[in-house]
């Protein structure tokens, strides 16, 4: 058997916005506990993310007892409950996932059309209380596996190795390297070898396990600096990452990481230094 440790732990209360490094946090079947709990949403409930909204990538989040606070320099703040007061009905998807959501107000919704300087209304919505979102990929995840709005799987686990490897071709390209924000994970590893992650089934600890399915295929967002918004001109690193590490059957496409989901430890805590075991691959 082989170690990784736990290097790095981040949510994502507001699907694509920044997310909030942990040094601890709690197991859920749907993700870490508070990520992507809440989605932004076009009027006619049409989800929005970095692709369409790079300046999405500006507003910071935190956590405070009462919800989730979004804040950007220059625009001030405003606060999400966590409490679910109701709210106009919003139908809306998360790719081909039907999702029943509840709209969470005009104040939040002034504030973000304004922030992001938007020249339609934006509106920010949670799941409906008692929704279960269907899982539109079973052969992968599942039957029994559901999230709240991330992409695709409760957690996406990255690798150090893996960036150090596609940096190390950055530069040797002319290229700068990138910080792991570009692939927005929820748990980075370290001890496994470069894009060793794709092999590897389950890692595992004395309170948890998880169970690593597919890669992910990566996206025009791993170009977005995610302290400017602003778009590589040269479309790196996909296009360095869609040469050396194509996800498995669908090249050119690029991976990065690893879907997952959780087998065992549900509402246990996951803290960084935490260490998984792995089966030797060689």
């Amino acid at each position: 058997m082989q170690n990784a440790e736990i290097t790095g732990l981040t949510i994502y209360p507001v699907k694509s916005m920044r997310g909030i490094a942990l040094k601890r946090t709690v197991l859920t079947r749907q993700g870490l506990e508070n990520d992507r709990r809440f989605m932004l949403v076009r009027a006619n409930g049409r989800f929005l993310t970095q692709r369409n909204l790079p300046r999405l990538a500006l507003v910071q989040t935190s956590l405070e007892a009462a919800g989730v606070v979004l804040s950007m320099d220059g625009h001030g703040s405003v606060t999400v409950p966590f409490i679910n007061a109701g709210g106009e009905p919003v139908q809306t998807k998360v790719w081909g996932d039907e999702c029943e959501t509840v709209d969470q107000g005009e104040a939040i919704s002034g504030w973000l059309t304004q922030a992001l300087q938007s020249s339609i209304t934006l509106r920010l919505v949670r799941m409906k209380a008692g929704f279960i979102r269907p899982q539109s990929q079973a052969e992968n995840l599942g039957a029994e596996t559901n999230t709240h709005f991330a992409d695709a799987a409760p957690f996406l686990i990255v690798n150090e190795a893996s960036l150090e490897s596609l940096n190390r071709e950055l530069e040797a390209r002319g290229h700068s390297p990138v910080p792991m924000n570009r692939f927005r994970p929820n748990i980075v590893v370290r001890g496994l070898a470069p894009f060793a992650e794709h092999s590897v089934k389950e890692l595992e600890s004395k309170n948890f396990s998880l169970k690593l399915c597919h890669p992910c295929e990566r996206c025009v967002v791993t170009t977005i600096d995610q302290a400017t918004a602003e778009k590589d001109p040269g479309w790196q690193p996909f296009k360095t990452l869609r040469e050396i590490n194509p996800v498995p059957g669908k090249r050119p496409a690029p991976a990065f990481g690893q879907n997952a989901i959780l087998l065992s430890g549900e509402g246990q805590t996951m803290a960084l230094g935490d260490r998984f075991s792995y089966p030797d691959q060689r």
